[in-house]
């Protein structure tokens, strides 16, 4: 039987996990390539034939995403597989136009499809946008489930933006463990605050050979979900971060959507900062479309190291860069820290940005007061250092979820500004977890 060819457009994430989970041993499927978009310099690359296994001995290769009409056409594909996430639905159906005028078949694959079982029980935390608190929840989530006694491992959405080889099972419980993976910014952004609790988190490319292997030091498993995916593992508990910030997003961003429906939980984050019609709109967007999830009222106060010498200063502000990237925000918490503290000029990175970074404020138009914490590369890594060093200011604000002054060497005193989940009222999360999971 001729095989079906089809084509992932991804961000080399959800496109890997689906190939690996869906297609990899399917003879009826032939995977001819990857798209990828997003990401920077993914695209030329190939998947590595270790990784895909029997069928595809020289690999996938991996092109980029504007060369899709002609790939069809010229690898006579049947179907195109949708396979990233955090953008409008009007951009998925824009896609499909493309997919559809050339010939081909538009699959969005769903969770019965793509989800891994465990053998434990399985928390995940996901959320409808980028930057919505997702990180500071999924961190309640395990020191709770530790301070009920359960040993607890971390799994988080892929960020393999390496040699893909060697990330297929990556476990992190040191920095030294940073280190030896090669770690981007991005990738150290979401795993150094675990290992600042002492605990453990895997991530990497092969997500049930990494599920198997945190099964052998956990009783429960916690999906640290990214880019507002939904889970790669059935969940015994849903709890999904809604953003009032961007209300009305939790109905118009794919997967966002899927995950505000699915929940069990929605955490209505940053009531601290958001107005009230916002908050309320979400409220009744859960009563519409997910009646039965139980709601958990939640902020996320900021806390500054050093900040009283912010005050009077001209600063320069360093944000989490996903978030302010295709999490559509123009600032975050440092924006907010520096406003509240009193620093007398916030000083636009935009004329002193160099390289790459200077490319992400041209396609990223909403974002010019801060300057976005882009690192997935050395090179990339480096431009961001020039940036921030050219920039006349007195004082950084660091706004990421590490401390960039680890990977950056900084020509002026910074400060850093942290922020943690802080429920409202009751029910919250320990309620929650405890009645679910006992004790």
């Amino acid at each position: 039987m001729e095989r079906v060819r089809v084509i992932i457009m991804g961000a080399a994430g959800r496109d890997f996990h689906n190939f690996n989970v869906f297609f990899r041993n399917r003879s009826e499927y032939e995977v001819v390539a990857f798209t990828a978009t997003q990401i920077p310099n993914i695209e030329g690359r190939v998947y590595p034939k270790e990784l895909a296994g029997e069928l595809y001995p020289n690999g996938v290769p991996i092109y980029p995403e504007s060369e899709l009409p002609k790939l069809i056409k010229d690898l006579n594909v049947q179907r195109v597989v949708f396979a990233y996430s955090d953008v409008p639905h009007e951009y998925v159906m824009h896609k499909a136009s493309i997919a559809l005028a050339n010939g081909a078949d538009f699959w969005l694959m769903g969770p019965e499809a793509t989800m891994v079982k465990s053998t434990k029980p399985v928390v995940s935390v996901c959320a409808v946008r980028t930057g919505s608190g997702k990180s500071q929840t999924t961190r309640k989530v395990v020191k709770i489930l530790r301070e009920m006694g359960k040993k607890v491992v971390s799994i988080r959405h892929p960020m393999p933006y390496g040699n893909l080889v060697e990330q297929a099972v990556q476990r992190f419980a040191t920095y030294e463990d940073l280190d030896r993976y090669k770690c981007t910014i991005e990738e150290r952004e979401e795993y150094e605050p675990h290992i600042d609790l002492g605990a453990v988190i895997y991530a990497g490319v092969d997500y049930e050979r990494i599920l198997r292997e945190a099964e052998k030091e956990a009783d429960v498993i916690v999906w640290d979900g990214g880019n507002n995916d939904f889970p790669f593992y059935k969940s015994d508990l849903k709890i999904v971060v809604a953003d009032p910030l961007r209300a009305g997003h939790e109905l118009s961003y794919h997967p966002g959507e899927t995950n505000f429906r699915s929940a069990d939980v929605i955490v209505i984050n940053k009531e601290d900062t958001a107005d009230f019609e916002s908050i309320e709109l979400v409220r009744n967007h859960v009563r519409e479309v997910n009646p039965n999830a139980i709601i958990v009222d939640a902020a996320s106060p900021i806390f500054v190291d050093n900040g009283e010498i912010i005050r009077g200063k001209r600063v320069v502000v360093v944000e989490d860069g996903p978030t302010l990237t295709h999490g559509e925000m123009s600032y975050g918490a440092g924006y907010i820290a520096a406003r509240k503290l009193g620093a007398s000029e916030i000083i636009s990175p935009v004329p002193y940005a160099v390289g790459s970074i200077k490319a992400t404020y041209e396609k990223y138009k909403q974002t010019k007061d801060v300057l976005p914490a882009m690192g997935y590369s050395e090179v990339q890594i480096r431009e961001l250092e020039e940036t921030i060093n050219s920039i006349p200011a007195d004082v950084v604000v660091i706004g990421t979820p590490i401390d960039l002054r680890r990977v950056v060497k900084l020509n002026k005193p910074a400060v850093r500004v942290r922020y943690e989940l802080q429920e409202i009222g009751k029910p919250d999360l320990k309620d929650i977890l405890t009645k679910k999971f006992g004790g």
